[in-house]
């Protein structure tokens, strides 16, 4: 089953295209570009799966960076801990995302660690975000945030929250994620959320972002002729909240096993044209729970060795993004300023005052 694209009706055409070495790489087509992008995740998790889980086991912040611009990595503002953020609309599958990759990084074997919504009827655990660490170590230098879902009838609600996560204070465990439906649960759960804003909890910028969608959901909307998952999606991944600085966020695509292989590829490609982003770079499509139950990677090294990957990628991009620690020039010259800008808008305000009194005492030489 893991082995799903080699059913498509157009893989002998990519075993051709790759036999016969075409350097011309216009053409390939985007369906030939997907193929050969599984094609090369197979590769990797037979040759490099165990040496990409060792990287991330002893991973420590800055790891990946590299020396651009003489800037010393000593000069840059490295924080203790990489954070990277799992958003998505309801139902996505981040919950079994987070599980996948227990089991994968830390080799939990089938523990569920991450309550999914499925199983939670309370609602508790998608009231709050949590942090996990995936390899079960003190030492890890990167952990995940799992969020509550969004609702694809309220985008700018979505946005709205997503920019207060992005910003530089952060984020932390057990922190709210309210809703203007939760006036009926949350009298309900005061007892859990009384340490939602504690001190105790560290808060974290966030370093990096998955987008996780179901797209089996949205396929089948599409077929339907209702664009509303896709158009929202599209409004969240290009958000301006997560392409700041470190470009597109990674896609992570969930319930593709629920779609013929073909309807697969289609449902991929058409959510890259309508994102406006690579069918190849930056997409992983990962199947979290198989249909009895149990973690993927157990029966699909495909998606092992792809949500390991989109682990690495996104420590990757955020590494390569650190800043650089502010000096006391820089400090500064900021100062100076928001001294200006002060001294400025009083000049604005007398100016307009002025104005003001002018056009009265214009007004009385008239009478």
């Amino acid at each position: 089953m893991h082995y799903w694209w080699r059913l498509a009706s157009k893989f002998d055409e990519c075993v051709k295209f790759n036999l016969e070495k075409i350097q011309n790489l216009s053409k390939l087509t985007p369906i030939l570009k997907v193929l050969r992008e599984m094609e090369r995740l197979y590769l990797m998790s037979i040759e490099s799966f165990d040496e990409l889980r060792q990287k991330l086991m002893s991973y420590k912040v800055g790891d990946f960076w590299v020396p651009i611009g003489g800037i010393n990595k000593e000069d840059l503002d490295i924080p203790p801990v990489n954070t990277i953020l799992l958003v998505g609309f309801h139902n996505a599958g981040k919950s079994s995302l987070v599980n996948l990759m227990y089991s994968v990084l830390g080799q939990s074997g089938l523990i569920p660690f991450a309550q999914t919504s499925s199983g939670n009827d309370c609602g508790y655990t998608t009231l709050t975000m949590k942090e996990h660490n995936v390899l079960r170590s003190t030492r890890s230098g990167f952990c995940i945030y799992d969020t509550r879902g969004f609702d694809y009838d309220r985008v700018d609600e979505a946005l709205l929250e997503l920019k207060e996560w992005m910003a530089p204070d952060g984020v932390h465990h057990k922190k709210l994620c309210s809703r203007q439906e939760d006036h009926v649960l949350v009298p309900m759960l005061n007892n859990e959320l009384e340490d939602a804003s504690s001190s105790m909890f560290t808060k974290r910028s966030v370093n990096g972002v998955m987008v996780v969608a179901n797209a089996y959901e949205i396929y089948k909307s599409l077929k339907l002729d209702d664009f509303k998952p896709l158009d929202a999606l599209k409004q969240l991944y290009c958000s301006s909240s997560l392409n700041k600085s470190n470009g597109n966020p990674i896609l992570i695509l969930t319930h593709g096993d629920k779609l013929s292989t073909e309807d697969r590829i289609d449902c991929r490609l058409k959510i890259c044209k309508h994102l406006g982003t690579s069918e190849s770079n930056g997409i992983y499509d990962i199947v979290c729970v198989t249909e009895y139950g149990l973690l993927a990677d157990e029966f699909d090294p495909i998606s092992a060795y792809s949500v390991t990957e989109a682990v690495y990628r996104s420590l990757l991009i955020s590494d390569r993004a650190q800043l650089v620690k502010k000096t006391f020039k820089d400090w500064t010259l900021f100062a100076l300023s928001c001294l200006m800008c002060f001294i400025a808008s009083i000049f604005a305000c007398l100016a307009q005052l002025f104005n003001v009194l002018a056009q009265k005492h214009k007004g009385k030489l008239k009478w």
